[in-house]
This record gives structure tokens, sequence and C-alpha cells, in this order.
């Protein structure tokens, strides 16, 4: 089977996995860290097989929606291209990536242990942030029923791997627990220019969100 092949068949599976995802983690966020993790290896001298391949299975089944669960995605993408007579090397990066892509609060890290796992990340990351990273936070917060904004709650920016799986703290602390950190954590030159350009936009939204919370606008 031929890569082209390959790669449609995944999008076809993955796209029948997500039909009824959360509107966050849906089919189009998936398209959404394709197309830029594409964009960003055509920059670097990665195997655009496997940044593809990663990117289109990176949420596949994402912990948060099968009780903190993080054996699952990796087990289904192993079977799925398994059955499409990848080679095995290009199974374990695949994997690799899986495994090691999510952001596991503020103060945790992963090691970036190819070029291709920093790649998809970075993507992942970026659809984090800016626009749509803030529809995407609003919307999970709605999905959870958790409150917009509570003055009284502050971030929490020392949480263990489990509290940060588990938080129901307001969406706004999101922002500060997770968003406005990933700019920092970008690894590849083309993303941390994404990224500034998306940082800067949330920081205007925060801006315009307390103001009108206040009842301050300007008259």
């Amino acid at each position: 089977m031929n890569q082209d092949t390959r790669i449609q068949n995944t999008i076809i599976f993955v796209q029948k996995q997500l039909k009824d995802a959360e509107g966050g983690h849906d089919w189009f966020h998936i398209e959404r860290v394709y197309r830029t993790a594409m964009q960003i290896a055509k920059h670097e001298q990665a195997d655009r097989t496997v940044v593809a391949l990663g990117a289109l299975l990176h949420d596949i089944a994402d912990s948060k929606f099968h009780q903190g669960d993080e054996t699952i995605g990796p087990k289904i993408a192993r079977d799925f291209l398994e059955s499409q007579n990848t080679p095995p090397h290009t199974i374990q990066q695949v994997v690799d990536i899986i495994q090691n892509i999510s952001f596991k609060g503020g103060h945790f890290g992963t090691p970036a242990d190819s070029l291709e796992l920093q790649i998809v990340r970075d993507a992942d990351r970026l659809d984090a942030i800016g626009a749509v990273g803030i529809a995407r936070c609003f919307n999970y917060g709605g999905f959870k029923n958790q409150k917009l904004y509570d003055p009284s709650i502050p971030p929490n920016l020392q949480m263990s791997k489990e509290a940060y799986k588990n938080s129901q703290s307001p969406t706004i602390n999101h922002f500060y627990e997770k968003l406005l950190l990933l700019k920092d954590k970008m690894h590849t030159a083309t993303a941390k220019k994404i990224a500034l350009q998306r940082h800067q936009y949330m920081e205007g939204f925060l801006k315009q969100f307390y103001t009108e919370w206040q009842g301050e606008d300007p008259i």
C-alpha cells in the first residue's frame, strides 16, 4: 500500500471514529492540526508520513473522554495501522506521538524525543490558542458545565497531573493554567511565530473580558 492511500484510509477511519466527538476534539480539530503540522513540516527535515499519521491519530481516543485511560488511543492507532500494513517502525513513531503529545499541567513537561513529535505537538498546541483556541476552551467548559469565571477562585499553576486532568475550575482560569503558557512551549521556528500572534490575540480577549465583566466599558 502506498503512503497516499494509507493516509486517505486514515482520514476516513478518523472521521468515522470521531463523528460524535465533543466539538473541540472532533474531526475538524484533527483536520486543523493535520493541516498545520504539514505546513510546519515543509520547513523541517521530518518524516512527513509520520507527521501526517501522528497528526491524524493523535486524538483518536482522548483520555479525558475515556475516564482518564491513556492506553486506549495508542491501542486503537496501533491496531488500525497494523491493518494498513504500516511498517513497524512507523507505527511505533506514531504511537510515541500519541503517548507524549498531551499537555500535563503548567509545570509538567514531556520530552520531545523526535522532530515529528515536536511538529505534531506544536500543531496541536497552536489549535489550543488564538481565536479557535478561545472557542474550543469555552466549548469544553460548557461541555463540563464549568463556570465562565469566578473571581474568588484563582488559577492554580501547581496542580498535579491528576488534579489537572480532573479540574473543575472556571473556564477563564484555563487561560492561565494552560493556554497562555503554550507560546513558550513551542519547538519549531514556524510554530513560535504563529504562536506569538495567537497569544497576543488571547491577551486582548482577556482584557476585553475583564472590562465587560466589571462593567467598565469606555463611554
